[in-house]
């Protein structure tokens, strides 16, 4: 029976969790739109069959270890609820699920210290630096580091970005006047290590708008790593740092990578049952992608080069801002302002690439087969560049389609308005 989950037991995260539970009619909508039940073909590896085993789990009939690899599995993509006619919220579910299985669930001893390396480093742009350089000086003996670290090496970008541009030098980035807006930028994690290019990109297009930037130097993680893998402390801790740091006095809290977006918007369910929970919902309001920020505002300066004979540009979702956050719009229309340019759409556009924070490190077989279905498709729709609003999507892209002997440029949404500009 639906009634019979211990909400009260289950803490601050109860309500929502059993709101969640209860609206599923297990209709199957949701089977067509799931990646991995698209890949693996099973029930349980579906969000239908995963709501099931977590119902269980919680009214006690099932253990945590018959759930856990199913669990484990699934993506975090979201496609699952825009395709729900019942309005499931299954992230009100699937994290917290996870914060609460992790005390229950064994990793083997190389999930384990692939987590723990991963959760020292990804969230600490200098630590990931050093991290980084030190993969790239051990990835031609690839054969000889442990296969549950292979996966990092394999998506590790072969060279370091050659303009180390990193946007957090300056606290505020004036614009030409007149000012038109002022927001707070978030930098992201490993976006400052692996493509800092995005952050000048975002900089320039916002301020060429009539946009100052602030930089909130004590910024820290967005917590979305953290939260994704039911590490509820180090999420918590993350948001607070942020609700701290970010000023009141800006129009808007922008982020340029949709991971980081999603999971700020997710701070009252990070912090429910805390004394913080209120000011994490004011906080969350106020968060934007700058797509839609900028789409809002409108563009000031649309002083683009026409592309030629037109250049072609494949664009691909971004689970957790399509999904997540339901922009699908604004990038497309800002990326058609540039004269010449011609949008082209992915077949399945909302099955992911196989990226989805730490997934295509936890789940390497599953992500690369998704991420090489993804690099088909954007090959196919003979595209000359493809454009996104995630880092991780940009570099599971780039690895799959340089694996396909692809030199398809894979650049961030503000990137291509950034280089449209005269």
């Amino acid at each position: 029976m639906l009634h019979s989950i211990p909400t009260q037991k289950l803490g601050p995260f109860g309500e929502p969790m059993t709101r969640a539970v209860q609206a599923c009619v297990h209709c199957g909508f949701c089977l067509a739109a799931c990646p991995t039940y698209r890949e693996l073909g099973q029930e349980m590896d579906s969000p239908r069959g995963r709501i099931v085993l977590m119902k269980e789990v919680l009214e006690g009939s099932l253990s945590w270890e018959a759930a856990q690899k199913h669990v484990d599995r699934c993506l975090g993509c979201l496609a699952c609820e825009p395709a729900c006619p019942s309005g499931v919220q299954y992230r009100d579910l699937l994290s917290p699920f996870r914060a609460l299985a992790r005390e229950h669930f064994q990793l083997t001893t190389g999930a384990k210290l692939r987590r723990f390396l991963a959760s020292k480093t990804l969230a600490y742009p200098r630590r990931l630096r050093l991290a980084a350089r030190l993969g790239r000086m051990v990835k031609p003996f690839r054969g000889l580091v442990p296969g549950a670290l292979r996966p990092m090496l394999d998506l590790l970008p072969s060279a370091a970005p050659s303009a180390q541009q990193r946007a957090g030098r300056s606290l505020t980035v004036a614009a030409p006047l007149p000012h038109r807006a002022r927001v707070a930028l978030l930098l992201g994690c490993a976006q400052q290590v692996l493509e800092p290019d995005i952050n000048a990109a975002t900089i320039e297009v916002l301020t060429r708008n009539g946009v100052e930037v602030v930089i909130p130097p004590a910024q820290g993680c967005c917590g979305g790593l953290a939260w994704h893998t039911g590490d509820l402390p180090a999420a918590q801790a993350f948001a607070r740092r942020n609700l701290n740091e970010f000023p009141n006095d800006v129009d808007a809290i922008v982020t340029n990578a949709a991971g980081c977006g999603s999971a700020m918007h997710e701070y009252h369910l990070i912090l429910r049952g805390t004394q913080d929970e209120g000011r994490a919902k004011e906080f969350s309001s106020r968060v934007m992608d700058v797509s839609v920020f900028l789409h809002r505002l409108g563009l000031r300066d649309k002083g683009f080069r026409v592309q030629g004979s037109g250049c072609k540009v494949a664009y691909q979702d971004a689970c957790h801002l399509a999904q997540a956050q339901g922009v699908r719009r604004e990038p497309r229309e800002l990326l058609r302002s540039i004269p010449g340019v011609e949008l082209l759409e992915l077949p399945d556009s909302h099955l992911c690439c196989g990226s989805a924070g730490t997934y295509n490190l936890d789940q390497p077989e599953i992500a690369a087969s998704l991420g090489a279905q993804k690099a088909r498709a954007i090959i196919a729709t003979g595209a000359d560049l493809v454009a996104t609003g995630n880092i991780g999507c940009l570099i599971q892209l780039r690895a799959h389609l340089a694996g396909l002997g692809s030199k398809l440029q894979v650049l961030h949404t503000m990137q291509v308005l950034r280089d449209a500009y005269q």
